[in-house]
């Protein structure tokens, strides 16, 4: 494809023979193109551009079995004092860069993020003069389009501290107020686009804990505030606490194939649980990447449920407790478990990303399109 282009520029007065095929043929070659070559596409001539937005372009990708995994970063600018939504555009050559989304505004400030398949849903919470506004605010971001959609309002107004999707639905835990006993969990379903009826408030004490992170495992969420973990199940709503996951003060993780992953940026180690086997261990064989990671202040792992991505960057200072970076670095990492159960990491690529200004970093997500 990239040689057709070229052509297309050397000799613009000889068409391509590409445009001699038949429609639906021209179709599925684009649909077999990576989504991070459609920019360049769009600009060879109207055709490709009528294609390369077409809405029946992603089906058509589906069914061939082409979509692929896209990585988003939320972050915080600074100087403008919003957050804005970067895509990860990947280069046949390599070096990789974070592209500013121009088309979507702002997104909260502190707002909670879940991506579900191709989209990206938002959950508000507003700080101002340091005075927390409590929101009803929901979005939800077609990353196909890039275009926002308003989700119906939030059923209770909520300081929303974790967000995690489970079989098919959204479970949003926060507070009523700045009171961390009045905790609520309100649920979202995806299918039918609307809040479940009944609110959930949680069956546990959880003292003055403010949860802040979660992840889905199996049929189970686990919320954590680095401290303390909790685990609760949809189908009885029933919370617990467990042992073993509060061996290690987690946060910041993904899961891959129902096991936990996450960074250790004190230990400068990638660790693991396996709630199957109850036990916590190491991912073996990244020892190069964890090189690069030694003065790291902060890591975020991601995951599509194949693959995951750790996140990180070199902080250059520090303001209410969130690190100040000019650079990020992302590699793609893919795990598997040998004969023996050891779980072993493949580097598959791992670039360094300059972005002009000074930038709090929000929240990284990983979508399928």
């Amino acid at each position: 494809m990239s040689s057709l282009i070229r052509a297309k520029k050397e000799n613009p007065s000889e068409p391509p023979s590409l445009i001699t095929l038949p429609e639906d043929v021209i179709f599925d070659i684009i649909a077999r193109v990576s989504r991070c070559d459609y920019a360049t596409l769009s600009v060879v001539s109207k055709h490709f551009r009528s294609l390369v937005t077409s809405p029946e372009l992603y089906p058509r990708r589906s069914l061939l079995g082409c979509n692929e995994q896209c990585l988003y970063a939320v972050l915080y600018n600074k100087k403008t004092h919003d957050d804005r939504l970067y895509m990860l555009r990947r280069k046949t050559n390599g070096n990789h860069c974070l592209v500013l989304i121009p088309s979507l505004p702002a997104m909260p400030s502190n707002g909670k993020y879940v991506a579900v398949g191709s989209k990206i849903y938002v959950f508000g919470k507003i700080y101002e003069h340091y005075n927390i506004n409590m929101t009803l605010s929901a979005v939800s971001i077609d990353c196909k389009t890039h275009m926002v959609q308003p989700l119906p309002s939030m059923p209770i107004h909520l300081i929303a501290r974790a967000a995690v999707f489970m079989d098919g639905k959204i479970y949003v835990t926060g507070y009523r107020d700045n009171n961390s006993k009045k905790v609520m969990m309100v649920v979202f379903n995806t299918e039918t686009q609307t809040w479940e009826k009944e609110n959930i408030k949680l069956g546990m004490n959880l003292g003055n804990t403010w949860p802040s992170y979660a992840v889905a495992m199996g049929d189970q969420m686990y919320v954590t505030d680095c401290q303390n973990t909790f685990v609760y199940e949809p189908k009885e709503s029933i919370w617990d606490d467990d042992d073993m996951l509060n061996l290690v003060k987690w946060k910041d993780a993904c899961v891959v194939d129902d096991v936990l992953y996450y960074h250790d940026y004190v230990e400068n180690k990638f660790r693991m649980y396996d709630p199957v086997e109850r036990c916590w261990g190491v991912v073996n064989g990244l020892e190069e990447l964890l090189a690069k990671t030694r003065l790291s202040r902060w890591a975020e792992t991601v995951s599509d449920g194949v693959k995951l991505a750790l996140f990180f960057g070199r902080v250059k200072s520090c303001l209410y407790g969130k690190g100040i970076t000019d650079q990020i670095w992302c590699a793609e990492i893919l795990v598997e478990r040998d004969q023996e159960g050891e779980v072993w990491g493949k580097v598959e690529w791992c670039d360094q990303f300059m972005i002009p200004g000074k930038f709090y970093l929000t929240k990284f997500l990983g979508v399928m399109i």
